[in-house]
């Protein structure tokens, strides 16, 4: 078994007796060396003996208290602790993910006429509830025979799941695919798993495309994407220094490069304006009924190239791959020597039929007790989500008509004054490291649990913008270790014993079962108000009127703390304040059936847009920033080259005041946290590792997508900065990151193509041909709408074709340079 198979590093058992209360009966492979009193009360919650069954979470290494030792179970055969990093996690230990069921089974024969127990899996894998099938099974079978057996075969059952084929996604990666409406997205990612299941790639080649197919897009895929200090959830799938194969080329050591063709290749048929081709890749426009051969994976699917492992099928379409079972004659062309029994070629077809339905997803199988239970591995998971949560959920709970918010105001939480929603009160509890509970009276304790991830992923914006809130997540916490989980600063915990909300020992209570959310009468003794002790700085100049042209910004200080704290309350209270349109427009799409990713999404951005606002607040107060881009405005001057804006963009100065006003005590609290830190550095490798650099890209797509009257030269600027910035896939997929489905994709960039400046529309044209040259880029090009592919398809034609003119032009025939001057005079002199 290889290092990177260890999924499973420890299960535990632990029985309910009625003399000696919770008892951790096995721990396999070995002891965890931590406090079992613990662990078996963790297991066996509160009032579990009243529920059939039920699940909850926990997790060890995450404070002292639940640091486990010796960690034999972690460690390779040589001793060294398989962890992300070396020596910063040596001194920290690896958190552990703990997935845990209990039952409760009737019984007349025993005291008490019932019988408890739990079983739980010990995970470095956020996504745990993959393993909920396999759990049930285990429980259900040490139930008919209890032995610590039934622990080895889960073990050594959840251990042998291969996801060695697993592609590692970068971080821009994952978030395009959490925030794309495609089934197929990224699906050239699969192309080394797919010919593993099904053999010598030629299959493809054995039944010609028809005369009229058009040449698909050249994809390939790179041999393993380096993920970001917070992406480390997936497998990798092999060595770094793994050789190319066809379409693969690595640049570097252990850094993967994404190949594309040469964007000079001689088409294989002259380009129209209803079909314009460039590299073997098609935009469609005008009758897209041709389309429906690539499958159902939507109006301009792409498929990948014929002759690929992926292309199996009539005319390269993925959605058309033949069938492997025994009866199917494709399955003669596999690897020499391979004799597959049809179960084993149907289990394959089955797998690779899951995979095709939706790559964002990886078909995995954990074969336990002759049983095949099929797993599905989310491909775009962070570190901070944890389970299968719901933000949906928490939304509907705590803005329903039952939800109710009392208690003091306070300005860490108030954003809005009384009429702050509750969510956004829980959001700013979470950022300003309040310590907050989760209560469950007479509720399930798994249900108790959901919730506090829940609160973990808006807290974080998914895991996407900010970390730090699992470390001090306790999704299930009882009496047993109360002292220790509450000396947790900011602790996040979930509990079901009603004695937590009468001690007090809590800033924000969120009642589960009522919707009712407390801020704690103490809250302004633990938490004083106090004003910054600098008076922020205020920028004249720096966000003029739409169109205008500025010089460099001038400081002043703000008049006086008094006129602020007035400016402040005459913001507050407000119906139409931005917190509560935000939260009305989550409500309305959630009514209008919208799914949890979209919900996601538009809370990724809320947590965006108010780290960018404390980036400007802190650069007021300071004169600089650690957190963002500094603040500025286009600037185009005589004599002195023009330069990009940077920093969070306003409509106007009057909006820039209001919400550095009203968020000013909210962010003042953020920045005296650890999830502030590890912001800092977060962005400090950002700048230092995104394939973009040196210039703000969300600012330039935010004047792109919002901006009324923008100079036609930094219209042009942009446009220029960004087609020079975009031209390797890791670039590509940053940019994409940045226009998701739901904002309309690549709209902001192709309003490009209507410009009046020629230059423009040139550059516009060159970032969407280099878009054309990956899969990616091809799916977010068809998602535009007709008037914008064709007016794109008609440009890059027109272009083209000037190119092609100006080729002929310059060319000169050899036969015709043959006949000098002087030879056609003598052959008319002797022809008289």
């Amino acid at each position: 078994m290889s290092d990177e198979s260890q999924h499973c590093s420890f299960v535990l058992l632990a029985d309910f007796d009625i003399d000696r209360g919770a008892q951790l009966t096995y721990q396999f492979p070995q002891p965890l060396g931590t406090d079992e009193g613990l662990l078996a009360n963790l297991m066996l919650p509160d009032g579990a003996e009243k529920q059939l069954e039920d699940w909850t979470i926990f997790f060890l290494n995450q404070t002292p208290f639940n640091t486990i030792a010796p960690v034999l179970a972690l460690e390779d055969p040589h001793g060294r602790s398989r962890t992300n990093g070396a020596e910063k996690q040596e001194e920290e230990p690896e958190l552990l993910y703990v997935l845990n069921l209990v039952r409760t089974k009737l019984d007349k024969a025993a005291r008490r006429g019932a019988v408890v127990k739990a079983m739980a899996i010990c995970t470095r894998h956020p996504f745990i509830q993959i393993f909920k099938p396999v759990l049930l099974m285990a429980l259900d079978d040490y139930f008919h025979n209890p032995s610590q057996d039934c622990l080895a075969r889960l073990f050594d059952a959840v251990n042998s799941m291969d996801i060695s084929m697993v592609p590692a996604l970068t971080r821009h990666e994952k978030i395009i695919m959490r925030t794309s409406e495609r089934k197929d997205v990224f699906i050239e990612k699969f192309d080394d798993f797919l010919q593993g299941m099904f053999g010598d790639p030629v299959i493809a080649t054995q039944q010609p495309a028809p005369s009229n197919h058009r040449p698909t897009h050249r994809s390939s895929t790179s041999i393993e994407s380096q993920s970001s200090s917070e992406d480390g959830v997936m497998v990798r799938r092999r060595d770094e220094n793994t050789g190319r194969r066809d379409g693969i080329h690595s640049e570097e050591a252990g850094k993967p490069s994404y190949s594309k063709p040469n964007s000079h290749r001689t088409n294989q048929y002259s380009p129209s304006e209803t079909s314009f081709s460039l590299d073997g890749s098609a935009v469609w426009v005008g009758d897209e009924s041709g389309l429906e051969e690539y499958g159902a994976g939507g109006v301009g699917y792409v498929g990948p190239p014929p002759g690929t492992a992926s292309s199996i099928g009539t005319g390269g379409s993925m959605r058309g791959r033949r069938s492997t079972d025994a009866s199917s004659s494709s399955s003669s062309h596999g690897p020499p020597g391979r004799r597959d029994d049809p179960n084993q070629a149907q289990s394959r077809a089955t797998i690779a039929s899951a995979l095709l339905k939706d790559p964002r997803y990886f078909p995995a199988v954990i074969d336990y007790n002759d049983h095949q239970l099929p797993m599905k591995l989310p491909m775009s998971t962070f570190p901070e989500e944890v389970g299968d949560y719901s933000l949906i959920q928490l939304m509907q709970l705590f803005s329903g008509p039952n939800a109710q918010l009392t208690g003091p105001l306070h300005p860490h939480l108030h954003t809005n004054g009384a009429m702050t929603p509750p969510i956004i009160v829980l959001f700013n509890a979470l950022v300003t490291c309040k310590r907050i509970i989760f209560m469950g009276h007479h509720r399930p304790a798994g249900q108790v649990s959901s919730y506090v991830l829940s609160a973990c992923a808006l807290g974080s914006g998914c895991g996407i913008i900010l970390r730090g809130f699992i470390k001090r997540a306790f999704p299930y916490a009882n009496l047993t270790n109360r002292e220790e989980w509450e000396s947790i600063p900011g602790y996040i915990a979930g509990v079901t014993n009603p004695i937590f909300e009468a001690s007090g020992s809590w800033d924000l209570l969120c009642d589960v079962g009522s919707g009712r959310m407390v801020v704690s009468k103490d809250i302004h003794i633990n938490y004083p108000a106090t004003a910054s002790g600098h008076p922020p700085l205020v920028r004249t100049g720096t966000f003029k009127a739409e169109g205008s042209i500025t010089s460099e910004e001038d400081i002043v200080r703000a008049p006086s703390k008094e006129a602020s704290a007035a400016q402040k309350t005459e913001y507050a209270n407000k119906a139409d304040h931005a917190d509560n349109v935000f939260i009305e427009d989550i409500l309305a799409a959630i009514s209008f059936h919208y799914g949890e990713n979209h919900v996601r999404a538009r809370f990724t951005e809320y947590a965006a847009r108010f780290v960018r606002l404390a980036s400007r607040y802190e650069e007021d107060i300071t004169g600089s920033t650690t957190i963002g881009f500094p603040s500025s405005s286009y600037s185009e001057r005589p004599g002195e080259p023009r330069r990009l804006g940077s920093g969070i963009t306003f409509v106007d100065e009057t909006t820039c005041a209001k919400e550095l006003a009203i968020n000013a005590s909210r962010i003042e609290a953020w920045r005296r946290t650890e999830s502030y830190k590890l912001y800092q550095e977060d962005f400090r490798k950002q700048l230092e590792m995104n394939p973009i650099q040196d210039f703000d890209l969300p600012h330039q797509i935010w004047r792109l997508r919002h901006a009324k009257k923008m100079p036609d030269g930094e219209a042009e600027l942009i446009m220029h900065t960004i087609a020079e910035n975009v031209q390797t896939y890791d670039q590509i997929t940053e940019l994409l990151a940045l226009l998701p489905p739901h904002h309309h994709g690549l709209l902001p960039l192709s309003f490009g193509l209507f410009h009046q400046s020629e230059t423009v529309r040139d550059l516009t044209v060159d970032i969407f041909n280099e878009l054309r040259q990956y899969p990616i880029g091809v799916q977010f090009l068809q998602a535009l709408n007709h008037f914008q592919r064709y007016a794109y398809v008609r440009q890059a034609h027109a272009r083209e074709t000037r190119h092609d003119h100006d080729q002929d032009t310059l060319t000169i025939p050899q036969s015709y340079m043959a006949r000098t001057p002087s030879n056609r005079s003598e052959s008319s002199l002797g022809g008289g």
